[in-house]
């Protein structure tokens, strides 16, 4: 087991979002988080990257798992798809967490950074400028930075957010190859519901009403997923 969250309880803005949170991540899975705007999946990775104290119960790193080992990739607002830095640059400081936040990367961490963008298609574009890119290729760039930091865990908020269809199925290809050869653990927020019970093995979807946390199978027969998945939102106050 990698990370268990136990009754966790979230706020924002002084407003309860999250309550009663409970669930595991173990070394493999991949756990997608869903649910409409407003229920905390963005305050949840938050507080896993231990950027927002929780208001009740715990989240425990286990196996060993250091902060170090996770990579995340946040969504993208307009000042940051302008960033003039190199697609190099950016990648590489992806690095920076495992460097011990020093002046300088080794040669170690130039290697890495050079295996991630070939493993991710985008060495050829290492010079070029972030802000010259096109969407596809700066979620590329921004994904192959997280891959630099992530040794056991990816935290992706909305990666395909944005992109489009042939862009999302591209990166989310990326994303499980990643998971399935490398045996990287990821943790990613979508509302891609139809994509979450393709790639995931396993589902948390928030609610205000009640939260749901297993397997993609059995989320697959509840009656809220059901309705969520077939008419874009839940519909019943509990699954049967």
């Amino acid at each position: 087991m990698l990370i268990e969250c136990r009754d966790v309880c979230l706020a924002y803005e002084n407003h309860i979002v999250v309550k009663g949170l409970s669930f595991t991540v173990d070394s493999g899975d991949y756990l997608c988080v869903i649910g409409e705007n407003g229920s905390g999946k963005t305050t949840l990775m938050r507080a896993l990257l231990g950027l927002k104290d929780v208001s009740g119960g715990s989240i425990e790193f286990r196996d060993g798992l250091k902060m170090h080992e996770i990579g995340y990739m946040p969504q993208q607002n307009g000042a940051q798809r302008n960033f003039p830095a190199s697609v190099r640059e950016i990648v590489l400081s992806g690095m920076t967490g495992r460097s011990g936040f020093g002046l300088f990367y080794s040669k170690h961490d130039k290697e890495e950074a050079v295996k991630c963008m070939e493993r991710l298609g985008i060495y050829p574009l290492r010079d070029r400028s972030y802000r010259e890119l096109s969407g596809g290729q700066q979620q590329r760039v921004l994904l192959a930075r997280a891959a630099c930091a992530a040794g056991r865990l990816l935290l992706l908020d909305e990666p395909a957010s944005g992109l489009d269809e042939l862009a999302s199925e591209e990166l989310y290809g990326l994303i499980s190859e990643m998971n399935r050869k490398q045996g990287v653990a990821v943790i990613m927020v979508t509302h891609d519901v139809n994509r979450a019970l393709r790639d995931a093995t396993h589902i948390l979807h928030l609610h205000k009403d009640e939260t749901f946390f297993g397997d993609k199978e059995s989320y697959a027969q509840c009656s809220v997923c059901s309705h969520h998945v077939h008419a874009g939102g839940c519909r019943e106050e509990k699954c049967d």
